[in-house]
């Protein structure tokens, strides 16, 4: 299953500079994880933004639910999923 998923990041004015760098180490370690598994396909910027476009690539809604409440900045965001489908006109074979 296919989803779009929406990260805006909101982490505390006045959080010791030191844990922030910590939990972004472990996000980054985490995704790339992720990515490296073919599990989050797609990972873009969002210019002007401390937010991100992903697309998840999972066995179901449960996965994701998991994957996305192991971020390590999941308490400091705002989630917005959307399910995808294929689309009859893609050329993409893995497309799913």
């Amino acid at each position: 299953m296919l989803f779009h998923v929406r990260m805006d990041v909101n982490i505390p004015t006045g959080m010791d500079p030191a844990v922030v760098d910590e939990i972004k180490a472990r996000e980054k370690a985490y995704s790339q994880a992720l990515q490296e598994k073919g599990v989050w396909r797609h990972i873009w910027r969002i210019a002007g933004e401390y937010a991100n476009f992903s697309i998840f690539d999972v066995e179901s809604n449960q996965a994701l639910h998991d994957i996305l409440t192991g971020l390590p900045l999941y308490p400091y965001m705002k989630v917005t999923v959307t399910p995808l489908c294929r689309h009859p006109s893609s050329i993409r074979g893995d497309d799913r």
